[in-house]
Order: structure tokens, then sequence, then C-alpha cells
């Protein structure tokens, strides 16, 4: 008998402090909107795992929880499907993720997943210092 967990595509989560720790000494891709770390669990039978992390200083519990759904609707509508099995992904969250369109948020997740440093611009190219 096969579930809906059962499916290629599931995607598990990290629910734990010691689970979010042991991505941090992966690696780190960041961006614009949000860090994505990466940590290959050399477990490639099981599938991904993901976790999501919005810090305090990007606003009251009403704005961080917008930018946790916004997350975890993206994961779950294509960005799942980028991830690898015995792969675990802590998404860090930065204030921008609420600022940006939805579409725009999909691409930039899905080109961190697959390792891919740039994405789509969001706006503009940024400015450098001579």
């Amino acid at each position: 008998m096969t579930t809906s967990k059962d499916t290629k595509n599931t995607v598990g989560r990290l629910k734990n402090r010691p689970q979010f720790l042991a991505v941090r000494k992966g690696e780190a891709r960041r961006g614009r909107t949000f860090l994505l770390e990466v940590l290959d669990r050399k477990q490639p039978d099981e599938p991904p795992r993901v976790g999501f992390t919005v810090t305090k200083k990007h606003g009251n519990a009403v704005e961080r929880n917008r930018m946790r759904r916004r997350l975890k609707e993206a994961v779950r509508k294509s960005a799942g499907f980028a991830m690898e099995n015995g792969h675990d992904y802590v998404i860090v969250a930065r204030r921008e993720v609420l600022g940006i369109s939805f579409p725009n948020l999909i691409e930039q997740l899905a080109a961190r997943i697959e390792g891919r440093q740039k994405a789509k611009p969001v706006s503009g190219t940024p400015s450098r210092k001579a």
C-alpha cells in the first residue's frame, strides 16, 4: 500500500535543534532574499529534509510567519522537486522574502537548490564601488 508520503518528491522536515545545527557544517549558498544551507548526509536512499528559520530581527511574529509560509509554499509548489535525496536544507529567510513576487521567489529558491548561484535578477544590477 502506498501513501502520498511514499512518492519520489516527498520532502521531510528538520524538527529539532541538533538537526539544524548539523546543517550549518555544510555548504552555504547566499542570496539576496535568503540563505540556503545544504548538507549531504551521504544517505542517497532517504528523502531530502528541509527546515525554515526566520530570526526575530526580521519583523514581528506576523511578518515572520508570513515569510515562513511563503517559503514553505515555494518548496511545496516546485522547488522541492530540485532537492536531492540524502540532503538536508535549511532556508534562512531575510526580510526581502516579503517584497518579491512569488514566481521570482520560486525561481531563486530552485536556482540555489540546484547550485546555480545566479538566479534571475530581482531588480536591476547591484552597484559597485570603485
